[in-house]
């Protein structure tokens, strides 16, 4: 699992690549890689682009991206921009309603 939080824009997409791409090409992890947007309050184009090339790398491994908890304004860029299908999608952060 990926958590993210605060905002996800330009100035921190590096950051946000390196544990991307660490989750989604490591070698005998999970096959969902899981990326908890519960925290975040912003993306941008470059955020974006950043979840599309990070699920085109996962599937490119064997994995499957899945957005957890994304908020409104995710939910409306990813729609706005014809990429909510591209996506299979948690409502609930990972491990909501666990024992």
């Amino acid at each position: 699992m990926v958590r993210v939080s605060g905002e996800m824009d330009i100035s921190r997409v590096d950051e946000v690549r390196a544990l991307l791409l660490e989750a989604v090409t490591r070698a005998g992890g999970p096959t969902d890689i899981v990326v908890d947007l519960s925290g975040l309050s912003f993306c941008d184009s470059a955020g974006l682009n950043l979840l599309l090339r990070a699920r085109l790398q996962a599937e490119e491994s064997g994995h499957t991206l899945r957005l957890a908890a994304p908020s409104a304004q995710m939910l409306r860029l990813l729609e706005i921009t014809d990429s909510l299908p591209l996506f299979p999608i948690d409502t609930a952060p990972p491990g909501f309603g666990d024992p």
